[in-house]
């Protein structure tokens, strides 16, 4: 942990997440499993002592609500906000009296892994703490049907123009690639 600090440090990123599940997974395991609290906390106190920059942010990540409850996950949240971290990431939320627990108990901001139809109020979890909201995977998993689809229509013997109205605009494409951008900088730099 302390050298994946060191090194995340020195590529200059701003901030880096802690976990507490059982990484790489064991062979022939059927599932996701958490490490001890104990092995936790050290991961925690580790990240933190290693930290040069305080202006880099540790956060520590629990599984907990998925993989083991809410006593447990507030056990979680309670050792990591002692260790200094500086939030709590928590995977598997789904419930609004989750997060009242998480954010009564740790008083830390919090970031949330996937979205639910109870925690989409934008408001309610500004309010609770949360700072961040990860609404899932739902862009790549899109694009990935997107490419499929293009891809099986043209193997099948489709036409581009029958892509016409499911391909990105011009427009788009300029604003995507950053056109404007590159242009510019060939004149500036390319003389």
């Amino acid at each position: 942990v302390m050298r994946t600090v060191e090194e995340l440090e020195t590529a200059g990123v701003a901030g880096l997440t802690i976990e507490d599940t059982v990484l790489p997974k064991a062979f022939g395991s059927k599932g996701e499993e958490m490490i001890s609290i104990p092995e936790f906390v050290g991961k925690l106190k580790a990240a933190v002592a290693a930290r040069q920059d305080p202006a880099l942010t540790v956060i520590g990540r629990t599984n907990g609500l998925k993989l083991a409850g809410i006593r447990k996950t507030l056990e979680r949240g309670r050792a990591a906000r002692d260790r200094g971290v500086d939030g709590i990431f928590l995977g598997g939320g789904s419930k609004r009296a989750e997060i009242e627990a998480v954010h009564k108990v740790c008083r830390l901001p919090l970031i949330l892994g996937g979205a639910t139809p109870e925690l989409s109020d934008k408001q309610w979890l500004a309010e609770h703490g949360v700072r961040f909201a990860l609404q899932g995977h739902q862009p790549l998993y899109a694009a990935v049907k997107a490419v499929y689809d293009t891809l099986k229509h043209l193997r099948d013997g489709g036409s581009t123009a029958a892509l016409k109205d499911k391909v990105a605009s011009e427009e788009l494409l300029d604003v995507a690639l950053r056109q404007k951008d590159y242009k510019r900088w060939q004149g500036e730099y390319l003389k």
